[in-house]
């Protein structure tokens, strides 16, 4: 692609958005004042779900992003009632054939494989199209000796694929190990929300994990575990600041501040 703009007519279908509504203090914000707060409410602060194509914008150098395998789409493997309809549904709803955009691109010069999961398809969920084409992405990373960055959201494993989307996180985590044992960067952003089989496998295999504040961060929900447990859980013990302060993330990251950290990281890890 030439540019984020031909992604984002690409995806969409469209060049002109609607405006967005913060949920959480009603404040209709446009669409390009949107973008330029990096999908944060100027009036609360609330963090947005930001689009696949939204955090190429902020992240890449222009022009660098260089898509791969992009017309990968998912079949319906176990025969689910209704599959078929809720993919071709999602694929209209977001612009994208997938949970994932994987691709190579530069940040602040430096080379990088890049993969942005997007809550837009299904919630992000794990089925076998987004775990191929993450192993794919740390394959050819692997190969060209990349260091990886992720941007993660997701529900968990794709119940419509039944065995199919959990075999992915041994496949995705397979990838990440042989990338690991070639000596390459791995550096996961996890993102509001980061939940389920995504959290048991590539999601925390990261050398440095990042999080976005109060960004909801798991793998069973909360009533699931006070349930089985018997144990009332502490407030908010599934955020981003309960697992910074427990050890499950090395850093938080003010979403402005994202791009410069992800570049001094890249720098400081480049061979010598």
């Amino acid at each position: 692609m030439s540019g984020i703009k031909d992604l984002f007519n690409n995806l969409t279908g469209k060049a002109e958005q609607p405006p967005r509504t913060c949920k959480q203090c009603g404040t209709e914000i446009a669409y390009a004042d949107y973008v330029a707060n990096h999908c944060i409410c100027p009036q609360c602060g609330a963090y947005f779900r930001m689009r696949a194509v939204e955090r190429l914008d902020e992240t890449v150098d222009r022009g660098t992003f260089q898509e791969i395998d992009k017309k990968l789409k998912s079949k319906n493997p176990i025969n689910f009632p209704d599959y078929a309809e809720k993919l071709e549904k999602a694929e209209k709803a977001s612009g994208l054939n997938e949970g994932v955009v994987c691709g190579t691109a530069k940040i602040s010069g430096v080379d990088c494989g890049l993969f942005i999961m997007d809550s837009a398809f299904m919630m992000g969920s794990m089925g076998t199209v987004v775990g191929e084409k993450i192993t794919r992405l740390f394959e050819k990373a692997t190969a060209l000796k990349l260091p990886v960055i992720g941007f993660i959201t997701s529900g968990g494993a794709r119940m419509q694929e039944g065995i199919f989307s959990l075999m992915q996180m041994a496949k995705v985590s397979g990838a990440v190990k042989r990338h690991s044992e070639a000596g390459l960067l791995y550096i996961a952003v996890l993102t509001d929300p980061t939940t389920g089989g995504i959290t048991a496998s590539f999601a925390m295999q990261g050398d440095i994990i990042i999080a976005e504040p109060k960004a909801l961060i798991g793998f069973a929900g909360q009533r699931v575990i006070e349930q089985t447990t018997g144990e009332k859980l502490p407030a908010g013990f599934q955020r981003a600041e309960f697992q910074l302060e427990h050890g499950f993330v090395d850093l938080i990251e003010e979403r402005p501040r994202m791009t410069y950290t992800l570049s001094k990281l890249l720098k400081l890890h480049q061979p010598a």
